[in-house]
């Protein structure tokens, strides 16, 4: 679990252009700059990184299964699909 998040962590701080020691699970996406493109590149970089596939519509965030309200939400999120679509 602490590898998930700090890789999360690594990916959305690379995305947001700042320091990884600079993201902590409180902040929103927002908070670390990153707008509605970067969420959906940083989406793309999740998917990889984990080899899962994110519900996630670009068009209609907030009506996603996928929580990307905070940074930590977003480590909750990823844990529960690397458990279900890796089981």
């Amino acid at each position: 679990m602490t590898d998930l998040r700090a890789r999360i962590h690594a990916i959305l701080a690379e995305q947001a252009m700042i320091d990884v020691a600079d993201v902590s699970d409180e902040q929103s996406l927002a908070d670390l700059g990153i707008d509605s493109m970067g969420v959906v590149e940083a989406i793309f970089a999740i998917e990889e990184a984990f080899d899962i596939q994110v519900p996630f519509n670009a068009n209609a965030p907030e009506a996603s299964a996928f929580d990307i309200s905070s940074v930590g939400a977003v480590v909750a999120a990823v844990t529960r699909l690397v458990e279900t679509q890796h089981a």
